[in-house]
């Protein structure tokens, strides 16, 4: 499956990010517990979006550190998938997560690898970014991807 020409395909549907979120949980079911939505997606980028409701609560009413887990590994191996080289594969190996603060809104994740080397035949490691609705960092992620050239 090539993840960017079906994203850039669905994108032009009216729906289209929600078509493609659709599909990719699908793909990958877990994913679909937390009800993401990809808002963007490019090589070296990705955002998603998540509601805030009950299903992703804790016991304190704010959004469980799992789900938040969950969301940054989907921004992250999405974007790894998008970005690595045609021919190389990848699979996450490792993820560490700092809880920054309460998480009381819906949230954006961001994976960003602009600053990465994908030709690399070796551990990748993707920073994420969690924030709530008013731009605060509620949660951070360092995933090690290991990638390997085909």
């Amino acid at each position: 499956m090539n993840t960017l020409a079906m994203y850039n395909k669905a994108k032009k549907l009216p729906a289209g990010n929600w078509i493609f979120t659709k599909a990719l949980c699908f793909v990958a079911p877990y994913f679909g517990s937390i009800k993401p939505i990809f808002d963007e997606l490019r090589p070296n980028f990705c955002q998603i979006s998540m509601k805030k409701r009950r299903k992703v609560q804790n016991h304190i009413g704010t959004v469980h550190a799992i789900a938040m887990c969950n969301m940054a590994e989907l921004a992250g191996g999405t974007m790894t998938d998008v970005s690595i080289p045609k021919g190389a594969r990848w699979i996450p190996a490792g993820m560490t997560v700092k809880y920054v603060k309460k998480a009381n809104t819906d949230l954006i994740a961001v994976a960003d690898g602009g600053s990465l080397d994908w030709t690399v035949n070796g551990d990748v490691v993707v920073p994420v970014v969690v924030k709530d609705t008013a731009g605060i960092t509620v949660f951070t992620a360092d995933i090690t991807m290991n990638v390997k050239q085909g």
